[in-house]
């Protein structure tokens, strides 16, 4: 995992005394780096001589409702331990807003590999098939978990899922506007009026399930984290699986790279109907319909996001450098949603 060495937005020493008083085994002293990667919530690798840690926080600032919730994360996080969904250990929640400026919580650092490109240029071209069905096989694992026995059948909302994500995203959407994007307006207008039908049972969907947010095992491609669960929500979990499609259309080169242009079969990437095939065998699920549809949602939510982080790049309560550069991805992820639908 890379991180930029940067503690200046933290008090280690009254954070290390907090976390001494509520966290098992906790010992002193701390030093704190903050990872470079993440638009949304900050976050922090921190070490102890005994033991690492990652601390995740909201980022300061006026805050979208609903935005930035660490608290969410921290539920799913335990309530995933023990499934078999690989995942960090929560350790501890603290929403006193007073010890360190926001609410944050602690899990285990996850050592591992973490790529950042979709095209895997760090491992062997015939290995990276085995890579792609191990991630296809994690988030069918996912979306087999039984969210009533683990807690969280209230963790979403009743209804039809896409309705209330299209309209969730249109409302952040509107209130990080900073000017018109017509493909984002036709996407406003013909997502709601071509919902499919919602799932018979609603699953644990991960909301953000990209390469990006794995960590994979040193010595095999094998998932053994999934990392960043600030948008986790009941819903169809078709969603998460057509946002990981989306690396197969987004452009190779820019601050988040797909494979748009590469020849995935010379990379060793499988097709797109394969790793959807996968799993569907894997869940027992017939062929996909309208499958253009969850490909323009995917795009639609991204660019929403992307808009957010411009917002708050603006305003100066940006986490990470590249926020300019992600916030100007917001109109061509529009338009790769218009491709789709046209």
């Amino acid at each position: 995992m890379n991180s930029e060495s940067t503690s200046t937005s933290l008090d280690l020493d009254r954070l290390a005394a907090y976390l001494q008083q509520h966290v098992p085994d906790f010992r002193g002293p701390l030093k704190a780096d903050k990872f470079a990667g993440g638009q949304s919530n900050p976050t922090w690798l921190l070490d102890t001589p005994e033991r690492r840690y990652v601390l995740r926080r909201q980022p300061p600032g006026q805050l979208l409702k609903s935005a930035h919730a660490v608290d969410r994360e921290y539920r799913v996080l335990r309530a995933l331990a023990g499934t078999g969904v690989p995942v960090a250990h929560a350790w501890h929640l603290c929403e006193d807003r007073e010890v360190i400026g926001s609410m944050f919580y602690l899990m285990s650092y996850e050592d591992g590999r973490i790529f950042w490109s979709p095209a895997l240029p760090e491992v062997e071209r015939d290995a990276r098939r085995d890579y792609y069905a191990s991630i296809v096989t994690t988030l069918a694992a996912l979306h087999d978990v039984n969210v009533d026995t683990v807690g969280l059948g209230d963790y979403g909302r009743a209804g039809n899922y896409f309705e209330r994500q299209i309209e969730l995203w249109t409302r952040q959407y509107r209130a990080a506007e900073t000017e018109p994007i017509a493909a984002m307006n036709a996407l406003i207008d013909w997502l709601p009026a071509h919902c499919p039908a919602d799932a018979k049972r609603l699953s644990l969907v991960h909301g953000d399930f990209r390469i990006d947010n794995l960590v994979f095992a040193h010595d095999a491609p094998r998932v053994r984290a999934i990392l960043d669960w600030e948008l986790s929500t009941l819903g169809n979990p078709l969603a998460d699986l057509a946002y990981f499609c989306m690396c197969l259309r987004l452009p190779s080169k820019g601050n988040i790279s797909g494979l748009r242009g590469l020849d995935r079969s010379a990379l060793g990437i499988p097709e797109e109907e394969e790793m959807v095939a996968q799993y569907c065998e894997l869940r027992g699920l017939p062929r996909i319909e309208n499958w253009n549809f969850y490909l323009a949602f995917s795009f639609f939510r991204l660019a929403s996001i992307a808009q957010g982080v411009k917002a708050r790049a603006l305003q100066g309560n940006a986490s990470n450098a590249n926020a300019h550069e992600v916030g100007a991805m917001a109109a061509p992820l529009a338009t790769l949603a218009v491709e789709l639908i046209d």
